[in-house]
């Protein structure tokens, strides 16, 4: 294989050439002509040859090159909210990500992970190849009711949607619960994919400021009065930027506004695992009839997993199944039985205590160092891995992001999450992806310039 790749880069095997024979290049190579076989059939699966019936093997044509604007970050990209999400995929592993919203693949449980492939390796045949059941494994939706039961939330398994994310989840709900120019009401700052998702949906967006305690409630009081809104999305537990907790006076506050106006929320508990104090949970104090409660396990066990849920009223349930169907059919079994097993292995909870110790004295160290450049957290959170933080006046946190960018180093600027554009000066660092010492270098020499 390497000696035909080297002929194709040198010129000497042109696109559209054809390639020795099978019995010839054995005789060249001094191997068997089952190795050039095997050879051949591999780079034909690569794309770098094509086989033609009875005539040979032939070189595929060239892709085009690529140049190194393709390859780099697009510096210009405009801040909005798809941005972070565009920097943190997009770049590669070179790239240091204070901004992005997932753990290092090194704080993820590598070893259950392992495991619960190693015993899905070995499952019949039905459980790799077939399509799962539409609400998803039963088991599965067991051990969630359970879990969420720690929670004070009263759901049955017939009650669990499973789904292939949380992003995936709030796109099922909008689907089943939004029209066209609908109102939807949000968090500021929130976290930017609702903005993008509500946008897809083509839904009218208004935010509420978001404080230490939970939505401005006099301001949220409001907007229900003047806008009306069909939904309200945000996040339960940790806060997605800031780090917040919610009150319980706060919450039963937002449920009694929401049942005087009718309103639906949708209650995002991706976070659950990294408390180390429970919170309150709006579904609980409901009993899911006008709150949704949903989640994945992207943060904690890995993002490569898509799977998350959805936990609704049960009148709810069959509506929210056909769209299911009719948008991703089945759901993803080998997904779910892969959770289920890290999830019921023994290790996964010393793991998360692990975490939890890990993120709290990496939130210290992250914290210190920012103050000591003259940027300062909105809050220390008791728990998680966002830090919200504040630059100093007269800066702006989407010029700096563009500037860091250039060396390789992906911010998360507070606009992306400002539905009214009031987070100028604010950025978004998550704790764990913040130890390396040129990140802070960076940040200091774009404040100064």
């Amino acid at each position: 294989m390497q000696a035909v790749r080297q002929r194709m880069a040198g010129r000497v095997l042109a696109p559209g050439a054809r390639l020795p024979s099978i019995r010839g290049f054995a005789d060249t190579m001094g191997v068997s002509k089952s190795t050039v076989v095997e050879a051949y059939d591999r780079l034909a699966a690569e794309g770098a040859i094509r086989s033609r019936r009875g005539s040979g093997f032939y070189v595929a044509g060239h892709l085009p090159p690529l140049s190194l604007a393709e390859i780099g970050p697009r510096l210009d990209r405009a801040v909005d909210p798809l941005w972070v999400s565009r920097q943190s995929l997009e770049t590669g592993e070179d790239f240091l990500k204070p901004g992005c919203g997932w753990l290092p693949a090194s704080w993820l449980p590598e070893e259950s992970l392992r495991r619960a492939l190693r015993s899905l390796s070995r499952a019949d045949a039905s459980t790799l190849a077939d399509y799962g059941t539409p609400l998803g494994l039963l088991p599965l939706r067991h051990l969630l009711a359970r879990r969420m039961a720690e929670h004070g939330i009263e759901a049955r398994p017939d009650q669990i949607v499973l789904t292939e994310s949380g992003t995936q989840a709030i796109d099922l709900l909008c689907r089943f619960l939004l029209e066209p120019d609908d109102t939807v009401v949000v968090d500021d700052p929130c976290y930017f994919n609702f903005q993008a998702l509500l946008r897809a949906h083509r839904a009218r967006v208004v935010s509420v400021p978001y404080t230490p305690n939970g939505p401005d409630i006099v301001r949220f009081e409001q907007v229900l009065a003047e806008h009306r809104p069909r939904l309200y999305v945000t996040n339960s537990a940790l806060h997605n930027p800031t780090g917040a907790v919610l009150s319980p006076v706060i919450a039963h506050r937002v449920l009694k506004l929401a049942e005087q106006s009718g309103l639906t929320i949708i209650e995002d508990d991706i976070f659950a695992d990294f408390e180390l104090e429970p919170a309150p949970r709006l579904a609980a104090f409901d009993g899911l009839d006008r709150v949704v409660h949903i989640g994945s396990f992207s943060k904690t066990l890995s993002a490569s997993l898509r799977c998350g849920f959805i936990a609704a009223r049960r009148d709810w349930i069959e509506g929210l199944t056909d769209l299911k169907i009719a948008t991703s059919f089945g759901a993803s079994r080998v997904s779910a039985e892969f959770v289920l097993g890290a999830l019921k292995d023994g290790a996964y909870r010393k793991h998360m205590d692990g975490l939890r110790g890990r993120l709290a004295r990496a939130m210290t160290e992250t914290c210190a160092r920012l103050k000591a450049i003259g940027i300062e957290p909105w809050i220390e959170p008791r728990a998680g891995m966002f830090l919200w933080c504040r630059l100093p006046d007269g800066l702006d946190a989407a010029e700096i992001a563009q500037r860091v960018l250039a060396e390789n180093i992906v911010l998360a600027p507070g606009n992306a999450f400002s539905v009214s554009l009031t987070a100028g000066r604010f950025l978004r660092f998550n704790v764990a992806q913040s130890s390396d010492p040129r990140i802070y270098t960076a940040l200091e020499a774009a404040m100064r310039r």
